[in-house]
């Protein structure tokens, strides 16, 4: 099996999520300006949608996208998911959420068209951030245990530091307690981020 990422992207939530299930897997890096991966294959060949994450099986079957991937791990480790019918579902909204929510707002502060559009992104990722903060359940999404939701989160955290974006301080505090998993730690370490 194959991560396809690139440093610091979003594919950053499956690298944590897929560690903590204890998945074994191939890493394999992009570099989403030339869209070629570090062998020099064309990135476009493997995922024609042209961006991380890309997760390869064993038999060439492919899977993308975070909501997706993200899934997957927490059937393969049903304890990086909430248990109950109706907390599967929960999981999946709250993937949905982060994902059109907040990982798609980042996009207009990344690569805005003005600066209004960037002052209205950050506002909005704001205000997202702060109905995430009172969503916690104790330590994380879901209450005690770490889901692959977190995982998303964690990374939208990442890149909110990155561009300036104040968090909630039980944000903030959420990214610490995070960032001090040897999972966390591992993919970080592997993509080479502080």
């Amino acid at each position: 099996m194959k991560l396809y990422y690139s440093p610091g992207a979003c594919s950053l939530a499956d690298h944590i999520a897929m560690h903590e299930a204890d998945l074994q897997f191939d890493r394999v890096r992009v570099d989403l300006k030339t869209k070629t991966t570090e062998s020099g294959q064309n990135f476009d060949e493997i995922n024609p949608k042209s961006y991380v994450p890309t997760l390869e099986f064993d038999d060439g079957q492919r899977l993308t996208e975070n909501v997706a991937i993200l899934s997957w791990v927490a059937q393969r480790k049903p304890s990086l998911a909430p248990s109950g019918e109706m907390d599967a579902t929960r999981l999946i909204e709250m993937l949905a959420f982060i994902s059109t929510e907040i990982h798609k707002q980042f996009g207009r502060v990344f690569k805005p068209t003005s600066d209004a559009e960037a002052s209205a992104a950050r506002e909005k990722i704001g205000q997202r951030f702060a109905l995430v903060s009172n969503m916690l359940k104790g330590d994380n999404l879901f209450g005690t245990e770490v889901s692959v939701a977190d995982a998303y989160l964690f990374t939208m955290l990442l890149w909110a530091h990155k561009v300036n974006i104040d968090v909630p301080q039980k944000l903030a505090d959420f990214q610490q307690r995070m960032r001090a998993r040897p999972a966390v730690q591992l993919a970080l370490k592997h993509e080479g981020i502080e």
